[in-house]
């Protein structure tokens, strides 16, 4: 297992250059639009149009990995990468930000399906479990490091969107050293959201709910830190206790639900988030230990709702679907997060940015209704498979989910 991880050193290292860059972009961006008097809608469609420019990468990324391979559509990607910021930073503009930033999201898919196809490639039957924890490691540590970078520069100034810029051009040189073949390109799952919607209605209605309030939060969360005048250290601590809150309590939640019917803790996580964002919302003001704290109980109950809602929706189907069904279900997600920071924007342009929570609140309290709903009149399936429970990234490729230790070695029925 030690060589194949030294094998693949250079990728994840790559990995955790290039999340770095993207941690500290994500929190830099929305607080210098509002700075430069962006109103909220304009920084909500920023937001969404990196999620629209993600899902085009992930259709056409395919496409162009069969076309040039994937060590030139890594370099094309993540030049495409380091030079949005430096744009933003010349031109502060809304259109220009909201164009770039779709540009950014396209390029982020395909970085996301090389790394990922190429790690799948490297991995075996034997170790693919250890390969998929350790990919998820180093996406967490990267974000919350690249958070915490926004302490040191002033969001105002040039500097933070350079040293992005220079986290991007970096990722290219493990990558560019490394002398691991080029893995054969991946098959297209099928994706059918209607049959996914009658098979786990559930599952589908978490995964949008999940689209629609943290699209929104990642977003529009630095600037409800900014409007409560946190400092530069404090909201980067902010949205790292939201991340760090989120990646603590993933597992251990997943592996209470192998243990019961899904659609319980789904509720009851969904109720939880409701209560927490309204506790934000109320009492997020009072100084900078009540915001940390409750961000951080915030993200504990928000985040984890995507690898449930994947889990439960995988529970009842068979094991060869794997990778279709997660497949559809994160597109479904992706595209419910194309609308929900523009969505939230409207709210918080007429209530204020404290609204924010109650918008995620609303859509917490819709989805846990619903699956009290579904308990009480569709009992459980009597085959369902319950498999073992992972965390799961919202944010990534269909090429991720062949890594997954659930779904099967040959995916059928792919195109």
């Amino acid at each position: 297992m030690r060589k194949q991880i030294l094998s693949i050193g250079a990728i994840l290292l790559s990995v955790l250059i290039f999340l770095m860059g993207s941690g500290l972009l994500g929190t830099v961006l929305p607080v210098r639009a509002h700075l430069a008097g962006f109103s909220d809608v304009v920084i909500g469609l920023i937001g969404s149009a990196y999620f629209t420019g993600f899902v085009l990468g992930c259709f056409i990324g395919p496409r162009l990995l069969e076309r040039v391979g994937h060590s030139r559509t890594f370099a094309v990607a993540a030049g495409l990468a380091a030079v949005t910021p430096l744009i933003q930073s010349l031109v502060v503009n809304e259109a220009v930000w909201i164009l770039v930033r779709a540009v950014f999201g396209f390029a982020c898919a395909n970085l996301y399906m090389v790394i990922e196809s190429w790690l799948n490639d490297r991995a075996t039957n034997e170790t693919r479990g250890r390969v998929f924890s350790l990919y998820l490691t180093v996406n967490f540590t990267g974000l919350i490091v690249g958070q915490a970078l926004f302490a040191v520069g002033r969001p105002s100034s040039y500097s933070l969107f350079s040293l992005s810029a220079i986290f991007y051009a970096l990722c290219l040189i493990p990558v560019g050293l490394t002398r691991l073949p080029q893995p054969k390109p991946a098959a297209v799952p099928v994706l059918r959201p209607w049959r996914m919607f009658k098979v786990s209605p559930v599952g589908v209605a978490g995964c949008i709910a999940v689209g629609l309030g943290n699209g929104a939060i990642w977003t529009l969360a630095p600037i409800y830190a900014h409007d409560h005048h946190l400092t530069k250290g404090l909201l980067a601590a902010f949205m790292c206790a939201f991340a760090i809150g989120g990646a603590v309590v993933q597992l251990p939640l997943g592996r209470l639900s192998d243990h019961m019917d899904r659609r319980i803790i789904i509720a009851a996580v969904a109720l939880l988030a409701a209560g927490a964002g309204l506790a934000l919302a109320q009492y997020g003001g009072r100084g900078p230990v009540f915001a940390l704290s409750l961000v951080a109980l915030f993200g504990m109950v928000t985040l984890p709702m995507y690898g449930l809602s994947v889990a439960h929706a995988n529970d009842r189907l068979p094991r060869e679907m794997f990778v279709e069904a997660s497949a559809t279900l994160l597109m479904i997600n992706a595209l419910a997060s194309i609308a929900g920071p523009t969505i939230a924007a409207l709210i918080i342009a007429r209530e204020g940015t404290a609204s924010l929570f109650v918008y995620t609140a609303a859509i917490q309290t819709g989805l846990a209704l619903f699956a009290i709903w579904r308990i009480a009149t569709k009992e459980r399936l009597i085959g369902e498979n319950h498999e073992r429970f992972e965390p799961m990234l919202q944010q990534t490729s269909p090429g991720a989910l062949e890594l997954d230790p659930r779904g099967p070695e040959h995916v059928e029925g792919a195109t």
